[in-house]
């Protein structure tokens, strides 16, 4: 994947919580019009504007969040993916990779991307919500962004997200201890000196062989973080979330070459595992199991921290 999470618009709408809306309006036959043209028509396939009505539409006709979630995940299948999608230009200079996309995905841009959109009843709070999710704070800047899942993403967007990994038994779940030197990374990659504290953590997982045992506790819309070991060290090296089919079964829908999929767990698997000894790498990487966030029943998106002048 990884992750480097990666503009329509740098707006003083970066800066400010989205707005609050008018109650909602019964959806008349102009709305239904409206969205009409969408209904053939997958996101990824869309211009921002059209994003615009569709999001509005759908906030009115699907109240219940996770069902919104699952609708707007499905709505990209087939997006193609692609690595290393995200920067933060035109904000910043040290890369020209822009702060969104709608044609393409890997996976934390398409997890991004859909709870932003579930979130949002407009294009422009769909922008500042993806950059609230994407950064710490919602301060923007390829130093407070969410790099590491771990120690990063899962706690920043803790007001979204709830890791409920430890819950699921002992007999089903393992750890594995994490080590995170951001100053170090910052400066290899993208020549930015910070004086960042390393970090360590030690996380929770449910094993790939109990993952059956307890799928059906999960809701549409929970964030699945996929733990993985290479040599010896363990981290997360894909995401995406679960979705519930019309007969009851949780599915992992996510992005990763060549396109977005919705896939059963055994298929994502069965999959990594033959990736795995097909592999022509001495060490490749194994897959180890999931970890699993809950969406929050209480979500109140917090505002964003002002950005401070620049030299200041």
């Amino acid at each position: 994947m990884f992750l480097r999470p990666l503009a329509f618009a740098l707006a003083s709408a970066l800066l400010i919580q989205p707005t609050v809306h008018a109650q909602d309006k019964p959806v008349t036959a102009l709305d239904k019009q409206v969205a009409e043209p969408f209904q053939g028509k997958k996101i990824f396939q869309m211009t921002p504007q059209e994003v615009d009505q569709y999001l509005a539409y759908l906030h009115v006709n699907v109240p219940d969040l996770r069902q919104r979630l699952a609708l707007v995940a499905r709505k990209n299948i087939g997006q193609p993916y692609k690595l290393n999608l995200l920067g933060e230009f035109p904000f910043e200079l040290h890369d020209n990779l822009p702060m969104y996309s709608l044609t393409h995905s890997d996976c934390l841009v398409f997890a991004e991307h859909t709870y932003a959109m579930a979130l949002s009843r407009s294009w422009e709070e769909f922008f500042w919500t993806l950059q609230r999710i994407r950064y710490k704070d919602g301060l923007i800047g390829v130093a407070t962004r969410n790099h590491y899942t771990e120690v990063d993403w899962n706690i920043n967007n803790a007001w979204l997200l709830k890791d409920v990994s430890a819950g699921f038994g002992a007999d089903k779940v393992a750890s594995y201890d994490i080590v995170v030197d951001r100053a170090k990374f910052l400066r290899e990659q993208h020549r930015k000196e910070t004086s960042l504290p390393v970090q360590t953590s030690r996380e929770a997982y449910v094993r790939a062989d109990k993952v059956n045992a307890m799928l059906d506790q999960l809701r549409d819309g929970d964030f699945v973080n996929v733990v993985s070991d290479k040599d010896g060290f363990q981290s997360i090296t894909h995401v995406g979330l679960v979705v519930i089919d019309a007969n009851g079964k949780r599915n992992f829908l996510n992005s990763a070459e060549p396109q977005v999929r919705e896939e059963s767990f055994d298929t994502f698997i069965a999959r990594t595992n033959e990736r795995t000894r097909t592999s022509k790498q001495a060490k490749p990487r194994r897959l180890l199991g999931f970890k699993f966030l809950r969406l929050r029943d209480d979500i109140v998106i917090p505002g964003a921290v002002s950005l401070p002048r620049p030299g200041k």
